[in-house]
Protein backbone atom coordinates (compact mmCIF):
# COMPACT_ATOMS: atom_id res chain seq x y z
CA UNK A 1 0.00 0.00 0.00
CA UNK A 2 2.87 2.33 0.93
CA UNK A 3 4.59 1.66 -2.40
CA UNK A 4 1.41 2.46 -4.36
CA UNK A 5 0.98 5.65 -2.35
CA UNK A 6 4.54 6.72 -3.09
CA UNK A 7 4.09 6.06 -6.81
CA UNK A 8 0.84 8.05 -6.79
CA UNK A 9 2.45 10.88 -4.84
CA UNK A 10 5.46 11.15 -7.13
CA UNK A 11 3.21 10.83 -10.20
CA UNK A 12 1.10 13.73 -8.98
CA UNK A 13 4.22 15.75 -8.21
CA UNK A 14 5.55 15.10 -11.72
CA UNK A 15 2.22 16.18 -13.22
CA UNK A 16 2.25 19.37 -11.12
CA UNK A 17 5.81 20.10 -12.19
CA UNK A 18 4.86 19.62 -15.85
CA UNK A 19 1.95 22.03 -15.44
CA UNK A 20 4.20 24.67 -13.88
CA UNK A 21 6.68 24.23 -16.72
CA UNK A 22 3.87 24.76 -19.24
CA UNK A 23 1.55 27.41 -17.72
CA UNK A 24 -0.74 27.40 -20.75
CA UNK A 25 -1.75 23.83 -19.99
CA UNK A 26 -2.88 24.83 -16.51
CA UNK A 27 -4.72 27.99 -17.51
CA UNK A 28 -8.49 28.07 -17.59
CA UNK A 29 -10.06 27.63 -21.00
CA UNK A 30 -10.98 30.91 -22.59
CA UNK A 31 -12.46 32.71 -25.60
CA UNK A 32 -11.37 36.11 -26.87
CA UNK A 33 -14.13 37.99 -28.66
CA UNK A 34 -14.11 41.46 -30.20
CA UNK A 35 -17.24 43.60 -30.07
CA UNK A 36 -18.47 47.15 -29.74
CA UNK A 37 -17.91 48.50 -26.24
CA UNK A 38 -20.06 50.52 -23.85
CA UNK A 39 -23.70 49.54 -23.31
CA UNK A 40 -23.46 46.95 -26.10
CA UNK A 41 -20.66 45.08 -24.34
CA UNK A 42 -22.35 45.49 -20.95
CA UNK A 43 -25.53 43.86 -22.25
CA UNK A 44 -23.58 41.02 -23.84
CA UNK A 45 -21.63 40.45 -20.66
CA UNK A 46 -24.64 40.47 -18.35
CA UNK A 47 -26.97 38.21 -20.29
CA UNK A 48 -24.70 35.95 -22.33
CA UNK A 49 -21.03 35.90 -21.40
CA UNK A 50 -21.33 35.77 -17.60
CA UNK A 51 -23.95 32.94 -17.69
CA UNK A 52 -21.72 31.08 -20.15
CA UNK A 53 -18.70 31.42 -17.85
CA UNK A 54 -20.75 30.20 -14.90
CA UNK A 55 -22.15 27.22 -16.83
CA UNK A 56 -18.89 26.08 -18.47
CA UNK A 57 -15.98 27.52 -16.53
CA UNK A 58 -14.66 28.99 -19.78
CA UNK A 59 -13.45 32.58 -19.37
CA UNK A 60 -14.56 35.12 -21.98
CA UNK A 61 -12.34 38.12 -22.72
CA UNK A 62 -13.93 41.01 -24.64
CA UNK A 63 -11.76 43.30 -26.77
CA UNK A 64 -13.72 46.49 -27.57
CA UNK A 65 -13.59 47.84 -31.13
CA UNK A 66 -15.11 51.03 -32.50
CA UNK A 67 -16.78 49.31 -35.45
CA UNK A 68 -16.70 46.27 -37.73
CA UNK A 69 -14.20 47.89 -40.08
CA UNK A 70 -11.65 48.21 -37.30
CA UNK A 71 -12.23 44.66 -36.10
CA UNK A 72 -11.96 43.26 -39.60
CA UNK A 73 -8.70 45.12 -40.23
CA UNK A 74 -7.17 43.90 -36.98
CA UNK A 75 -8.10 40.30 -37.75
CA UNK A 76 -6.50 40.60 -41.18
CA UNK A 77 -3.34 42.04 -39.62
CA UNK A 78 -3.16 39.21 -37.07
CA UNK A 79 -3.43 36.57 -39.76
CA UNK A 80 -0.82 38.30 -41.91
CA UNK A 81 1.61 38.48 -39.00
CA UNK A 82 0.95 34.87 -38.00
CA UNK A 83 -0.01 35.91 -34.47
CA UNK A 84 -3.74 35.34 -33.98
CA UNK A 85 -4.99 36.20 -30.48
CA UNK A 86 -8.72 36.65 -31.13
CA UNK A 87 -11.20 33.79 -31.55
CA UNK A 88 -14.40 35.59 -32.57
CA UNK A 89 -14.99 38.96 -34.18
CA UNK A 90 -18.10 40.96 -35.02
CA UNK A 91 -19.14 41.11 -38.66
CA UNK A 92 -22.06 42.53 -40.60
CA UNK A 93 -23.92 40.92 -43.48
CA UNK A 94 -21.93 42.81 -46.10
CA UNK A 95 -18.60 41.84 -44.56
CA UNK A 96 -19.69 38.21 -44.25
CA UNK A 97 -20.62 38.22 -47.95
CA UNK A 98 -17.39 39.91 -49.08
CA UNK A 99 -15.32 37.93 -51.61
CA UNK A 100 -12.32 37.82 -49.26
CA UNK A 101 -14.26 36.90 -46.11
CA UNK A 102 -12.86 33.38 -45.83
CA UNK A 103 -9.30 34.66 -45.93
CA UNK A 104 -9.87 35.80 -42.34
CA UNK A 105 -12.76 33.61 -41.13
CA UNK A 106 -13.28 29.90 -40.64
CA UNK A 107 -15.96 28.01 -42.56
CA UNK A 108 -18.75 27.14 -40.11
CA UNK A 109 -20.67 24.80 -42.45
CA UNK A 110 -20.09 21.73 -40.28
CA UNK A 111 -21.02 23.60 -37.08
CA UNK A 112 -24.23 24.86 -38.68
CA UNK A 113 -25.55 21.42 -39.69
CA UNK A 114 -27.00 20.98 -36.17
CA UNK A 115 -29.28 23.99 -36.77
CA UNK A 116 -30.61 23.24 -40.25
CA UNK A 117 -33.91 21.86 -38.90
CA UNK A 118 -34.45 24.38 -36.09
CA UNK A 119 -37.85 25.86 -36.97
CA UNK A 120 -37.59 28.61 -34.36
CA UNK A 121 -34.51 30.18 -35.95
CA UNK A 122 -34.77 32.83 -38.65
CA UNK A 123 -33.54 31.74 -42.11
CA UNK A 124 -29.80 32.23 -42.44
CA UNK A 125 -29.18 32.37 -38.69
CA UNK A 126 -26.25 29.99 -38.92
CA UNK A 127 -24.25 30.40 -42.11
CA UNK A 128 -20.87 29.13 -43.22
CA UNK A 129 -19.60 32.70 -42.90
CA UNK A 130 -20.95 33.72 -39.49
CA UNK A 131 -23.62 33.25 -36.81
CA UNK A 132 -26.44 35.78 -36.39
CA UNK A 133 -26.40 37.69 -33.09
CA UNK A 134 -29.26 40.14 -33.60
CA UNK A 135 -30.77 42.51 -36.13
CA UNK A 136 -31.23 46.14 -35.25
CA UNK A 137 -32.32 49.40 -36.79
CA UNK A 138 -30.16 52.37 -37.65
CA UNK A 139 -32.55 55.29 -37.73
CA UNK A 140 -33.39 58.93 -37.15
CA UNK A 141 -33.31 60.02 -33.50
CA UNK A 142 -33.78 63.43 -31.97
CA UNK A 143 -33.98 65.41 -28.75
CA UNK A 144 -37.69 66.00 -28.16
CA UNK A 145 -37.02 69.16 -26.18
CA UNK A 146 -35.31 70.76 -29.18
CA UNK A 147 -38.32 70.16 -31.42
CA UNK A 148 -41.42 71.14 -29.41
CA UNK A 149 -43.45 71.73 -32.60
CA UNK A 150 -42.50 68.45 -34.26
CA UNK A 151 -39.26 66.70 -35.05
CA UNK A 152 -37.83 65.36 -38.33
CA UNK A 153 -39.07 61.79 -38.79
CA UNK A 154 -38.16 61.13 -42.43
CA UNK A 155 -34.86 61.39 -44.28
CA UNK A 156 -36.03 64.35 -46.34
CA UNK A 157 -37.04 66.14 -43.12
CA UNK A 158 -33.67 65.39 -41.54
CA UNK A 159 -32.09 67.20 -44.50
CA UNK A 160 -34.57 70.09 -44.20
CA UNK A 161 -32.75 72.31 -41.72
CA UNK A 162 -34.99 75.30 -42.47
CA UNK A 163 -38.17 73.60 -41.30
CA UNK A 164 -36.32 71.58 -38.64
CA UNK A 165 -33.34 73.71 -37.58
CA UNK A 166 -30.63 72.20 -35.43
CA UNK A 167 -27.27 70.48 -35.47
CA UNK A 168 -27.09 67.00 -36.98
CA UNK A 169 -25.08 63.89 -36.11
CA UNK A 170 -23.93 61.47 -38.80
CA UNK A 171 -21.75 58.37 -38.97
CA UNK A 172 -18.23 58.73 -40.28
CA UNK A 173 -17.60 55.01 -40.71
CA UNK A 174 -15.51 54.34 -43.77
CA UNK A 175 -17.88 51.76 -45.27
CA UNK A 176 -20.25 54.71 -45.93
CA UNK A 177 -23.31 52.51 -46.53
CA UNK A 178 -25.55 54.25 -43.98
CA UNK A 179 -24.61 57.76 -45.09
CA UNK A 180 -25.02 57.10 -48.82
CA UNK A 181 -28.26 55.15 -48.43
CA UNK A 182 -29.77 57.85 -46.21
CA UNK A 183 -28.76 60.52 -48.72
CA UNK A 184 -30.50 58.73 -51.58
CA UNK A 185 -33.65 58.22 -49.49
CA UNK A 186 -33.62 61.93 -48.66
CA UNK A 187 -33.30 62.64 -52.38
CA UNK A 188 -36.45 60.65 -53.12
CA UNK A 189 -35.04 57.32 -54.28
CA UNK A 190 -37.51 54.49 -53.43
CA UNK A 191 -36.37 51.54 -51.33
CA UNK A 192 -36.35 49.10 -54.24
CA UNK A 193 -34.11 51.35 -56.34
CA UNK A 194 -31.35 52.07 -53.83
CA UNK A 195 -28.91 49.40 -54.98
CA UNK A 196 -26.61 49.54 -56.74
CA UNK A 197 -25.90 52.87 -55.03
CA UNK A 198 -25.71 55.93 -57.26
CA UNK A 199 -22.58 57.13 -55.47
CA UNK A 200 -22.25 60.47 -57.26
CA UNK A 201 -25.86 61.39 -56.54
CA UNK A 202 -25.52 60.37 -52.88
CA UNK A 203 -22.41 62.47 -52.30
CA UNK A 204 -24.06 65.45 -53.98
CA UNK A 205 -26.91 65.16 -51.49
CA UNK A 206 -24.48 64.81 -48.58
CA UNK A 207 -22.79 68.04 -49.69
CA UNK A 208 -26.05 69.86 -48.88
CA UNK A 209 -26.18 68.71 -45.25
CA UNK A 210 -22.49 68.73 -44.44
CA UNK A 211 -22.40 72.31 -43.00
CA UNK A 212 -25.07 71.34 -40.44
CA UNK A 213 -23.34 68.21 -39.15
CA UNK A 214 -21.80 68.94 -35.76
CA UNK A 215 -20.82 65.40 -34.84
CA UNK A 216 -19.31 62.78 -37.10
CA UNK A 217 -19.38 59.63 -34.98
CA UNK A 218 -17.61 56.31 -35.44
CA UNK A 219 -19.00 54.36 -32.47
CA UNK A 220 -22.14 53.84 -30.44
CA UNK A 221 -20.52 55.41 -27.38
CA UNK A 222 -19.88 58.61 -29.33
CA UNK A 223 -23.57 58.75 -30.22
CA UNK A 224 -24.52 58.55 -26.54
CA UNK A 225 -21.90 60.97 -25.25
CA UNK A 226 -22.65 63.44 -28.00
CA UNK A 227 -26.35 63.37 -27.12
CA UNK A 228 -25.68 63.82 -23.41
CA UNK A 229 -23.32 66.70 -24.12
CA UNK A 230 -25.83 68.45 -26.39
CA UNK A 231 -23.55 68.23 -29.43
CA UNK A 232 -26.48 67.62 -31.77
CA UNK A 233 -30.24 67.93 -31.94
CA UNK A 234 -31.10 65.18 -34.43
CA UNK A 235 -29.25 62.61 -36.44
CA UNK A 236 -28.56 58.99 -37.20
CA UNK A 237 -28.28 56.54 -34.31
CA UNK A 238 -28.34 52.84 -33.53
CA UNK A 239 -31.62 51.84 -31.89
CA UNK A 240 -29.62 50.05 -29.17
CA UNK A 241 -28.12 53.41 -28.16
CA UNK A 242 -31.51 55.12 -28.36
CA UNK A 243 -32.83 52.52 -25.91
CA UNK A 244 -29.89 53.10 -23.57
CA UNK A 245 -30.59 56.85 -23.51
CA UNK A 246 -34.32 56.26 -23.00
CA UNK A 247 -33.55 54.11 -19.96
CA UNK A 248 -31.52 57.01 -18.56
CA UNK A 249 -34.63 59.16 -18.77
CA UNK A 250 -33.29 61.28 -21.63
CA UNK A 251 -35.92 63.12 -23.75
CA UNK A 252 -35.12 61.12 -26.86
CA UNK A 253 -37.48 60.36 -29.73
CA UNK A 254 -37.01 58.22 -32.82
CA UNK A 255 -38.56 57.24 -36.12
CA UNK A 256 -38.57 53.87 -37.86
CA UNK A 257 -39.58 55.48 -41.18
CA UNK A 258 -37.04 54.37 -43.77
CA UNK A 259 -34.79 52.91 -41.08
CA UNK A 260 -31.96 50.65 -42.17
CA UNK A 261 -32.03 47.10 -40.81
CA UNK A 262 -28.60 45.63 -40.15
CA UNK A 263 -27.54 42.34 -38.63
CA UNK A 264 -24.61 41.77 -36.30
CA UNK A 265 -22.95 38.43 -36.78
CA UNK A 266 -20.07 36.61 -35.14
CA UNK A 267 -17.39 35.00 -37.25
CA UNK A 268 -14.67 32.66 -36.01
CA UNK A 269 -11.18 33.92 -36.80
CA UNK A 270 -9.16 31.74 -39.16
CA UNK A 271 -6.57 30.01 -37.01
CA UNK A 272 -8.34 30.93 -33.76
CA UNK A 273 -6.31 29.63 -30.79
CA UNK A 274 -9.47 28.61 -28.91
CA UNK A 275 -11.74 27.51 -31.73
CA UNK A 276 -13.37 24.70 -29.73
CA UNK A 277 -14.31 27.11 -26.94
CA UNK A 278 -15.46 29.71 -29.48
CA UNK A 279 -17.92 27.25 -31.00
CA UNK A 280 -19.15 26.32 -27.53
CA UNK A 281 -19.87 30.00 -26.88
CA UNK A 282 -21.82 30.39 -30.13
CA UNK A 283 -23.75 27.17 -29.49
CA UNK A 284 -24.64 28.36 -25.98
CA UNK A 285 -26.18 31.50 -27.49
CA UNK A 286 -28.12 29.80 -30.29
CA UNK A 287 -29.46 27.18 -27.87
CA UNK A 288 -30.67 29.81 -25.35
CA UNK A 289 -33.83 31.66 -26.47
CA UNK A 290 -34.13 33.18 -23.00
CA UNK A 291 -30.71 34.80 -23.30
CA UNK A 292 -31.54 36.04 -26.79
CA UNK A 293 -34.78 37.52 -25.47
CA UNK A 294 -33.05 39.45 -22.71
CA UNK A 295 -30.48 40.83 -25.14
CA UNK A 296 -33.17 41.72 -27.66
CA UNK A 297 -35.05 43.60 -24.95
CA UNK A 298 -31.96 45.50 -23.81
CA UNK A 299 -30.99 46.48 -27.37
CA UNK A 300 -34.47 46.78 -28.92
CA UNK A 301 -33.27 44.26 -31.48
CA UNK A 302 -34.76 41.30 -33.33
CA UNK A 303 -33.34 37.99 -31.98
CA UNK A 304 -32.42 34.92 -34.09
CA UNK A 305 -34.99 32.69 -32.39
CA UNK A 306 -38.70 33.41 -32.63
CA UNK A 307 -39.08 31.68 -29.25
CA UNK A 308 -36.95 34.43 -27.69
CA UNK A 309 -39.79 36.92 -28.06
CA UNK A 310 -41.69 35.15 -25.26
CA UNK A 311 -38.98 36.41 -22.90
CA UNK A 312 -39.33 40.05 -23.98
CA UNK A 313 -41.57 42.20 -21.79
CA UNK A 314 -44.64 43.94 -23.16
CA UNK A 315 -43.05 47.31 -22.36
CA UNK A 316 -39.94 46.47 -24.38
CA UNK A 317 -41.99 45.16 -27.30
CA UNK A 318 -43.69 48.56 -27.44
CA UNK A 319 -40.40 50.19 -28.49
CA UNK A 320 -39.62 47.53 -31.07
CA UNK A 321 -40.70 48.03 -34.67
CA UNK A 322 -44.11 46.73 -35.65
CA UNK A 323 -44.43 44.23 -38.53
CA UNK A 324 -45.51 47.09 -40.80
CA UNK A 325 -42.50 49.18 -39.77
CA UNK A 326 -40.14 46.27 -40.34
CA UNK A 327 -41.61 45.69 -43.81
CA UNK A 328 -40.90 49.33 -44.72
CA UNK A 329 -37.29 49.23 -43.54
CA UNK A 330 -34.34 49.17 -45.90
CA UNK A 331 -32.33 45.96 -45.91
CA UNK A 332 -28.99 46.85 -47.52
CA UNK A 333 -27.82 44.69 -50.41
CA UNK A 334 -25.05 42.78 -48.64
CA UNK A 335 -23.62 41.15 -51.76
CA UNK A 336 -23.36 44.42 -53.71
CA UNK A 337 -21.86 46.22 -50.72
CA UNK A 338 -19.39 43.43 -50.06
CA UNK A 339 -18.26 43.44 -53.70
CA UNK A 340 -17.90 47.25 -53.77
CA UNK A 341 -16.61 47.98 -50.29
CA UNK A 342 -13.15 49.11 -51.35
CA UNK A 343 -14.59 51.61 -53.81
CA UNK A 344 -17.06 52.95 -51.25
CA UNK A 345 -14.35 53.33 -48.62
CA UNK A 346 -12.03 55.15 -51.02
CA UNK A 347 -14.79 57.54 -52.11
CA UNK A 348 -15.84 58.22 -48.53
CA UNK A 349 -12.31 58.90 -47.29
CA UNK A 350 -11.72 61.32 -50.16
CA UNK A 351 -14.98 63.16 -49.42
CA UNK A 352 -14.69 63.41 -45.62
CA UNK A 353 -11.10 64.67 -45.85
CA UNK A 354 -11.95 67.54 -48.22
Amino acid sequence: MKKKFMIGFYGLAAFSLAMSAHPSAAQDRQVVISASGGSYEKTMRQYWLDPFEKATGIKVVVVPTTDNDEGRAKVQAMIKSGTVTWDIYTEDDAGAEAPDHFTRADDLSEFCTQYKDRADLLPGTCRASAVLYASGATLIAYNKERFPKGAPTTWSELWDTKSFPGTRAFPANANAVVQLTAALLADGVPNNKLYPIDVDRAFKKLDQLRPDVGLWWTSGDQQIQGYRNGEYDAGIMYMSRVTALKKEGQPIGWSYKGALLFSDRFAVVKGAPHKKEALELLKFYLDSPQIQGKIAEALSAVPPSKDALTYVSAEARSTMPSPDEISSMVVPDAKWIGANQQMLTARWNAWIQK
